[in-house]
């Protein structure tokens, strides 16, 4: 007998990751860890650039949105979003930058595994 698939009950952000019992006390260092672990592995160089951008905003300072994904079975699962912030923007700026001017060198953003 086939098991009747779970419906997706939508997801929930969590406005202050910081007080979590999930992430409570977290660091930057906790968060860049996490997303080379969780997501590192992936084949193919876009993925990397991906993670690598995800752990230079976070190690920038840059804001990590949680959000709790829940569905009929009693699964649940958080998902994230690292967003962009004027420091990380600038650190880009200075990576572009060489001997011939503001974009010398490429940088890439990558894609979501």
């Amino acid at each position: 007998m086939n098991k009747p698939t779970p419906t997706y009950l939508g997801e929930t952000l969590i406005k202050r990751p910081d007080l979590h019992p999930e992430f409570a006390g977290w660091t930057a260092k906790d968060w860049a860890i996490m997303y080379i672990a969780r997501y590192g592995g992936f084949d193919g160089a876009h993925h990397k650039d991906w993670v690598l951008d995800q752990v230079a905003r976070i190690l920038h300072g840059a804001i990590i949105e949680v959000s709790e994904a829940k569905w009929d079975n009693g699964h649940s699962e958080f998902r994230y979003r690292v967003l962009e912030n004027d420091d990380y923007h600038m650190w880009v700026a200075k990576i572009r930058e060489g001997e011939d001017g503001p974009e010398t060198y490429d940088y890439e953003v990558g894609i979501a595994p």
